[in-house]
């Protein structure tokens, strides 16, 4: 089933990014189209962290977690992977080295790109209930969310969205709970005031 569930996805039909995004990363300023680092294919993790804030969101960032290990193996399968943020990279490489990852890692803060995509809205959106996120219109509860894009580039350089998902639909990049989901109590989530009340960034824990 999850085998005909990734087919059907493949299948979705591509949308053409005539947009030019420019971001700002530690190597210099990169297009949308350097990001692919001469692969065809490209994952981005929208990661939550606003311009305002002094850290990266704590739910990202236990999914951020799965990401060193992957990076590697993707690129043998012809994938780049890289997580864009709205925060300025000012803040975003303090965070990063904090926490001990070297995954790529970009700045959209002088692009639109995280909004473009659906993880990112204006405050008259979410207040209205008109933002555009997980396919329906809402208040999205704040004004950056989770999400990943997946991007192709063909051999003219043209490249094209070819699939995106928010919310649980990310769930499949987070390596900890897919080991949650194997053992007998699951998740354990149910008795919590919220979902993930128990996360903490990684060098919070006690144990």
């Amino acid at each position: 089933m999850r085998d005909e569930l990734s087919r059907q996805r493949r299948a979705i039909p591509w949308e053409k990014v005539d947009k030019r995004y420019v971001f700002e990363g530690p190597d210099g300023q990169q297009t949308l189209a350097d990001l692919f680092e001469q692969r065809s294919q490209l994952i981005v993790y929208h990661f939550m962290f606003a311009p305002e804030w002094d850290e990266g969101c704590k739910s990202c960032s236990f999914w951020a977690d799965s990401f060193n290990g992957s990076v590697g193996h993707l690129k043998q399968r012809d994938v780049s992977f890289v997580a864009i943020s709205r925060a300025p990279l000012t803040k975003i490489e303090p965070f990063k080295q904090r926490m001990g990852w070297s995954f790529k890692w970009v700045s959209s803060f002088h692009n639109d790109f995280n909004y473009d995509y659906q993880a990112s809205f204006t405050s008259e959106e979410a207040s209205s209930g008109t933002a555009f996120y997980n396919y329906v219109k809402t208040n999205p509860g704040s004004l950056d969310r989770e999400g990943a894009s997946v991007f192709y580039k063909d051999e003219s350089g043209a490249i094209f969205h070819t699939y995106s998902c928010h919310a649980r639909g990310i769930d499949m990049l987070n390596a900890a709970y897919n080991y949650l989901d194997l053992v007998p109590k699951g998740r354990d989530e149910e008795s919590l005031e919220f979902t993930q009340a128990w996360v903490r960034y990684h060098d919070r824990y006690k144990s």
